[in-house]
């Protein structure tokens, strides 16, 4: 829509939350206990429900949440308007107009959601959506830093609530927020999981010491402070505190961490705003202020204050958001936001003046606007609320105190916006403005008339407000008003403006903008500090454990794998074993074979000798498999050991045909050492954990589930490709990532391709520089068409005539393996491995031009299509209405073949097939084909006699 209409469809776009808010209105819940609720069940066993409730407070959110919201997108229509008609539109403005959007959905998502991990997965949304509306400005550092900074500490409080959230969840036996607040749980770990939630709110809502976020996140555009840093994502925080302080609030370290970090919040962000030149900064650092105050309210407990504060959250977020807008659009008329800068621009821009002069009175308390009232409660309620208790008197006091800021920043504001200040002439930067639209003034100046007419209106107000705060288990007695009569609060609220705008008229003598030690201004160095710590300490630990060496990591694996499980056994129970050593003698005759197969490759200087050694003890292990009546997991076991001594031979080549004596000798004591540890601690855990049943195992009930549910007889394939389908589809997708990468490192330049053919014409040209073709003798037979250009010296005529006699044979077995898998031995991963044998056996017999006349594929399409194949099979369950990578089973009755019964899972099993004969393609084609050409082309090259 931006694309098509530009920066007009802003107004077709904010319709959308403001169509939202309409439905708000119109469902509206009728008193504390009306409640409208959906469930939609999709994981039930994880409490994983999208469980969705609207009641009171979810009603006042997202009045904020879409009404500011929509108000904030027709603003941007006027804000992103090119300073000249020659420009282009802003390329970046359809992304940011969809994150605008997004954010907003995600902020009605979470003041609905019902489900604690609903909720959070809403929560991480406006994380993720704030910092690339951060970053918008990408190109500026200032913008890379913001967004990092608010990413990592939002992200951080965000994970704190999320271990949080499950210790909640999991104690009281439901994820559920209203069922946890009606029955709240007691104990360590929900005072543990309390306070971790309480850490994730906070960090929302920037209290001190994770506030310096919100600052730092001004260098955005101002819709977006607008928007989510006065009326929107700040307030997850106090949402979810004024959420949970029904159940909690008297839970231990709830209330002392609440008041002692929202009233600090509320003086010292107070104290910095006064003296801020920065318009934008001076309303970042008083928002940082006032939310300190709304935490302090909503999370004290006490339906009174619970009242207070959410008057105060509505009071600041339609006050806040005016004076945001009114900041841009005098960045945007003038061209800067300095107040030293500014003079004469209330002459030039009266309506601008007067819209931003009502916002400010209103933040400053100043009757008959609603920040006022929510000032009069505040002080109303404060004064001997029983909850607060003996705190009483330093809670008010210190609220009077960061009032008095309030309205110091507030004059602050409007003086240093607007005034004159004594000149004659407007400054340079006013002179030269653009007088803003009407347009552009609209939603500002809507925002400003709610905060007057609130204040009229203030007995719908309380209407609306004592909705939530009835809940409270004391429920709210008192009543907004915008005259309760003469009494402590109006004596409060007369001395706070008269001592605020007594201060700013004192500016001068007092010296306010001449701080030199600001409160609050290390926070920010001190996260600089910690990040460079990490960076350091992570450079450090990187040297100690990654210093490319293998032998080395690979003993930190070993050891960490021999101590860690020998240390938890030792501190665990041992009290049972039951170990059979064999069976019968078979079984011993095997287990020495592969012993000796590992001493074998232990003591063997030739590394050839070696590898084979080392098969020999995987094929043990496949026997040893198969007498246990596993023959699944016996004939992948064999394939895979025969595939895996073919890469080896294949990497050889390129090595030294022994290992140096002394490369052998060195630490050999030690890894002797370790390796019978290792070999001893495996043993010992696995005969432990044999012993450590105590109850029948799934293992019986899995043939009936296979044959019922998965409609295949044999058990181990069922389980690949439906019961553990989402583990496959992981582990092949491993494979292809394993083989792009051995490719990637071969031939650096051009990842993709095939394996080549005689047809190529590099295969027929005569070149010092390149390999020369080896041409058959006339008349003789040639029983592999690319044998002709393999080097005569490499050739065998036996493994020619074998490789052209049994190639059908075994691409038979694999294809009998793909299909005949789902019951009885085989299945798409054994059939993949056959065919790559197969493939294996006539490069060895023919050479390179040989791979590529067998198969003249393109190994990635290969690997694509099956990747492709199995990730449509997943879809195609979820469109057919049954969960992810479920089978259905298809009969239909052919002529001459009768009925044939097709279970979707096949199409699985051909994807994993696929799969895996793309990625021995692609071995082959990189430690093979490529290795075979750069061998060829190094005498070749020698060969080349260069002159002058």
């Amino acid at each position: 829509m931006v694309r098509r209409w530009g920066r007009a469809a802003f107004y077709p776009l904010g319709a959308i939350p403001l169509v939202s808010l309409l439905w708000v209105v119109v469902n509206w819940p009728t008193g504390p206990a009306d409640d409208h609720r959906t469930t939609v069940s999709w994981v039930p066993g994880l409490s994983m429900d999208i469980d969705l409730r609207f009641d009171s407070l979810a009603a006042i959110m997202s009045v904020l949440a879409l009404g500011i919201g929509a108000l904030v997108l027709f603003y941007c229509a006027e804000y992103f308007r090119p300073a000249s008609p020659h420009c282009d539109l802003d390329p970046r403005l359809p992304s940011f107009a969809a994150k605008m959007v997004g954010f907003a959905g995600s902020m009605f998502g979470l003041m609905v959601a019902d489900n604690m991990l609903v909720l959070y997965v809403f929560w991480e949304l406006t994380t993720v959506l704030s910092f690339l509306l951060i970053g918008h400005y990408a190109e500026r550092a200032v913008n890379r830093r913001a967004a990092i900074q608010a990413l990592v500490v939002t992200t951080a409080g965000g994970l704190a609530m999320l271990v949080g959230v499950i210790m909640l969840g999991e104690t009281a036996g439901t994820y559920l927020l209203s069922e946890l607040v009606a029955s709240p749980p007691s104990g360590t770990v929900v005072t543990v999981g309390v306070l971790l939630v309480l850490v994730g709110a906070l960090s929302k809502s920037a209290i001190i010491p994770l506030h310096f976020w919100l600052p730092g996140a001004m260098a955005a555009p101002t819709p977006v402070s607008a928007y989510l840093h006065a009326a929107a994502m700040v307030k997850a925080g106090i949402y979810l505190v004024a959420r949970l302080t029904p159940a909690f609030a008297d839970s231990p370290g709830w209330r002392p961490t609440v008041l002692v970090l929202g009233l600090a919040t509320a003086l010292l962000a107070g104290w910095r705003a006064v003296r801020e030149y920065d318009l934008k900064l001076l309303l970042a650092y008083s928002t940082v202020s006032q939310l300190g105050l709304i935490i302090t309210l909503v999370g004290a407990g006490g339906g009174d204050l619970m009242l207070a504060g959410l008057t105060a959250m509505c009071a600041h977020a339609a006050a806040k958001a005016t004076l945001f807008m009114v900041v841009g659009i005098i960045d945007h008329a003038t061209g800067t936001r300095d107040l030293r800068e500014l003079a004469g621009l209330g002459r030039r821009a009266p309506g601008l003046f007067v819209v931003a002069a009502a916002a400010a009175a209103s933040m400053a308390g100043v009757p008959p606007f609603v920040g006022f009232i929510a000032k009069e409660t505040i002080f109303g309620t404060e004064a001997g609320a029983p909850s607060l208790g003996s705190s009483s008197p330093y809670v008010l006091g210190a609220a009077v105190l960061a009032s008095v800021f309030t309205v110091i920043y507030s004059a602050r504001f409007v003086w240093g916006g607007f005034a004159d200040k004594g000149l004659p002439e407007p400054s340079t930067h006013v002179a030269e403005m653009h007088r803003p639209t009407a347009a552009f003034l609209a939603a500002p100046a809507v925002l400003a008339a709610t905060s007057l007419g609130l204040g009229l209106w203030s007995i719908g107000l309380d209407t609306v407000l004592h909705g939530y705060a009835d809940t409270m288990p004391d429920g709210s007695g008192y009543h907004l008003a915008l005259w309760h009569g003469a009494g402590l609060p109006v004596l409060l609220s007369a001395t706070v403006l008269l001592v605020g705008f007594g201060v700013f008229a004192a500016r001068g003598p007092l010296g306010l903008t001449r701080l030199r030690r600001l409160p609050l201004g290390k926070a920010d160095e001190m996260y600089d500090d910690f990040i460079r710590l990490l960076d350091v300490v992570a450079v450090r630990l990187t040297a100690i454990t990654q210093r490319g060496s293998l032998p080395f990591n690979q003993a930190v694996i070993f050891v960490t794998l021999v101590v860690l499980p020998l240390a938890a056994l030792m501190l665990g129970a041992r009290d049972r074993i039951d170990l059979q050593l064999w069976d019968t003698p078979l079984q011993l005759t095997v287990a020495v074979l592969v012993v000796a197969g590992g001493v074998g490759a232990t003591l063997a200087r030739n590394r050839l000798s070696a590898v084979l050694m080392v098969g020999v003890t995987g094929y043990g292990c496949a026997v040893a498999f198969a007498f246990h009546g596993a023959p699944d997991l016996a004939l992948t076991q064999l394939l895979v050991e025969t595939v895996t001594v073919v890469i080896f031979v294949l990497v050889l080549r390129t090595l030294p045909a022994e290992t140096a004596r002394p490369t052998m000798e060195t630490n050999r004591l030690s890894r002797a050492v370790l390796s019978i540890m290792v070999g001893a601690s495996v043993a010992v855990l696995g005969a432990f954990a044999m012993a450590a049943r105590t109850s029948d195992g799934v293992a019986g009930l899995l043939p009936a589930a296979a044959y019922l549910r998965g409609y295949g007889a044999n058990t181990v394939n069922v389980i690949l490709v439906d019961i553990r389908a989402w583990d496959t589809l992981g582990e092949i997708s491993v494979l292809l990532v394993a083989a792009t990468g051995v490719a990637s490192m071969v031939f650096r330049t051009r990842r993709f391709g095939r394996a080549p053919r005689t047809a190529d014409p590099d295969a027929h040209r005569m070149d010092p520089g390149i390999a020369t073709p080896y041409s058959p003798a006339i008349g003789s037979t040639t029983w592999l068409r690319g044998s002709a250009y393999h080097d005569p010296n490499q050739r065998s005529l036996v493994l020619e005539v074998a490789s052209r006699m049994i190639f059908p044979l075994i691409m038979v077995v694999s294809v009998y393996f793909l299909f005949a898998g789902h019951n009885n031995p085989g299945g798409g991963f054994a059939g993949g491995l056959a065919a790559g044998l197969a493939l294996a056996l006539r490069y060895l017999a023919g050479g390179r031009y040989e791979l590529g006349e067998t198969l003249p594929l393109d190994s990635g399409k290969i690997l694509g299509v099956g990747l492709s194949l199995v990730a449509a099979t997943a879809l195609a369950s979820l469109f057919l209405g049954a969960p992810v990578l479920s089978s259905a089973a298809l009969s239909f009755s052919l002529p001459i073949v009768g009925q044939v019964k097709l279970v979707t899972s096949l199409f699985f099993d051909v994807g994993v097939y696929l799969v895996v004969v793309g990625m021995v393609l692609d071995v082959l084609r990189s430690l093979g084909a490529r290795l075979d050409q750069v061998a060829e082309q190094r005498p070749a090259q020698r060969s080349v006699v260069r002159t002058p």
